[in-house]
């Protein structure tokens, strides 16, 4: 008898396709971005000009997810002296930053507290 009740009661399982579902999430739109006050974005760290384009980002209220993965692979004292900059900038202009994964770090402008 539960097995009745099982199946006229269960819902079919529809097969979700993961890849395809967070792949849509790419998908823009300029429309979207008419009225917006702040972006998140995400930067990579490589080099000098990415430190200064980070620094841009945060003052200009964005809020960046930024990856360090390949530089903290290639040269670690390089990616202190990066963040060192980064960091300094941040508190300036009293952001915050902090890290979230081991190659991920979180950055965001004033009034924009990390907890």
């Amino acid at each position: 008898m539960l097995a009745f009740f099982d199946k006229v009661f269960k819902r079919e399982e529809e097969e979700v396709n993961i890849e395809e579902v967070l792949n849509s999430l790419d998908v823009e739109e300029e429309t979207m971005y008419e009225d917006v006050d702040a972006f998140v974005k995400k930067m990579d760290l490589l080099n000098p000009e990415d430190v200064d384009k980070v620094i841009a980002e945060a003052k200009a209220g964005n809020v960046i997810i930024l990856d360090i993965e390949s530089l903290s692979k290639r040269n670690v004292i390089r990616l202190k002296e990066y963040i060192e900059k980064i960091k300094a900038a941040i508190n300036e202009i009293d952001g915050d930053i902090g890290r979230i994964t081991p190659t991920k770090i979180l950055i965001t402008p004033s009034k924009v507290k990390i907890m």
